[in-house]
């Protein structure tokens, strides 16, 4: 008997009892690797001593106090932190609680700014197919899977998608990924051009796709002429990294790979590792500067926002994933990873795909690797998939509807980056066993 509303009501799930490292316990002393973080979100590992340490130290001294009426050392030491690591010109901080909150806050930056510099006929949001922006309304509004949007669409504010980066079903067999490039930055300019370039306030983006999509980058220089494009008709270029950001792909930040510089980004989840709820939102100077210019305000907050000891967490997971040494790990974990799934799933005709970057890996299956079809949707693979790996005690993360929100299987492995080879060879093992059974059901 369960009181608590469950993402699934039916079924029973295992009761979590502890964790250390890459590995959860249940309570009847069932271990699980933790292959995929939970939803990526544990970056440096359970139970991580320095954190604990961080954590007990701000407790010690203060828990909360509201962000109306004060600040903490804390909060602005991240914050500080966050600034030295990002990209030059996001030089400005406004913590939260989480990734819907993170981009829910930069859609309403992204209005006011418009507002503040005399442009408020630009309200047009332009994001992308098959993003995941998270579930609160104008978040799930922004977002491009139907099937998350299908019943609240009624209340869902007006959103414009263009097509996602998506090379594996969507170049064409003689196309380089460079043209393909050039033709996905077309569509988005055409896009602003027929809703009104003085209209469009925003275009939205993951620099690597996740939940939706599972692990799928960019090519060639697409985000390069998305940055150009945006800068042509005074659009604003938020990327969002909630995902995958904060060291999941091999840097700090995804959008270093792709040689862009975003007005906002948001991040979350691998910024506070699972230790406490919370995300942030980076701002450039221009924007900053337009509040203080202004209305001499950001119109927006939660009670929780700033929180001490979440942020003294994240300080602490900020500083162990900056290190060197742990970026290395999810660079070298994160190939071991990819050529392991090769070799082991090489010959299944039901692998179409294994992609990805740092510690952010996907597999995409399929019923025909050769003509790419992907199963009937109702076999739900993906979810047999997740049971099977369960298991076996590995925790990954399979979605369905990676094609349109109705067809198409992935899974999604986003482990901690402290993880040594041994157990992602462990993770390869019981993926590739789980995979196979699943599709034999």
């Amino acid at each position: 008997m369960t009181r608590i509303l469950h993402r699934g009501i039916v079924g029973t799930l295992p009761h979590a009892a502890s964790a250390q490292g890459v590995y959860i316990t249940d309570t009847s002393g069932r271990r699980y690797l933790d292959g995929s973080g939970g939803a990526a979100v544990t970056s440096v590992g359970h139970a991580h001593p320095e954190v604990l340490t961080a954590m007990r130290a701000q407790i010690d001294h203060l828990c909360y106090a509201h962000t109306a009426f004060f600040t903490t050392d804390a909060a602005e030491a991240l914050a500080e932190k966050l600034v030295d690591l990002a990209p030059e010109g996001l030089n400005y901080v406004y913590l939260v609680s989480g990734g819907s909150e993170a981009v829910e806050a930069a859609l309403k930056m992204a209005r006011q700014y418009f507002v503040e510099v005399g442009a408020p006929q630009r309200r047009h949001i332009i994001a992308r197919r098959q993003s995941y922006h998270g579930n609160t309304i104008g978040a799930l509004a922004t977002g491009g899977n139907a099937m998350r949007r299908q019943q609240f669409q009624p209340i869902l504010p007006e959103t414009h998608h263009v097509s996602p980066c998506y090379a594996y079903r969507d170049k064409g067999i003689d196309e380089s990924f460079e043209a393909y490039a050039a033709r996905l930055a077309d569509e988005l300019e055409a896009k602003i051009l027929a809703l009104g370039p003085e209209e469009v306030m925003a275009f939205v983006a993951e620099p690597v796709v996740g939940a939706t999509l599972g692990a799928v980058g960019s090519v060639a220089d697409y985000f390069k002429r998305v940055r150009a494009i945006c800068d042509k008709y005074g659009v604003l270029l938020i990327l969002d990294e909630v995902m995958c950001g904060m060291g999941r792909t091999g840097t700090v930040f995804a959008c270093e790979q792709d040689g862009v510089i975003p007005d906002i980004v948001t991040i979350a989840k691998g910024l506070g590792g699972g230790y406490q709820p919370i995300g942030a939102v980076m701002l450039s100077d221009k924007i900053y500067a337009s509040f203080v210019n202004g209305s001499g305000q950001f119109q927006h907050g939660h009670t929780y926002i700033g929180h001490p000891v979440a942020a003294a967490a994240a300080n602490k997971v900020v500083e162990i994933i900056a290190r060197p040494e742990t970026l290395a790990n999810v660079n070298t974990m994160g190939a071991r990873l990819q050529s392991g799934l090769e070799t082991a799933l090489a010959a299944s005709p039901h692998v179409g795909d294994i992609r990805g970057r740092g510690l952010f890996r996907g597999i995409e299956i399929v019923a025909d690797r050769e003509h790419k079809t992907p199963f009937d949707p109702t076999k739900k693979i993906h979810a047999k998939i997740k049971r099977q790996a369960m298991a076996r005690g590995l925790i990954s993360y399979p979605m369905g509807g990676t094609i349109d929100g109705t067809y198409g299987d992935h899974i999604l492995l986003a482990p901690p980056y402290i993880i040594e080879p041994s157990d992602i060879d462990l993770i390869i093992e019981r993926i590739a066993d789980a995979i196979n059974a699943a599709i034999a059901e």
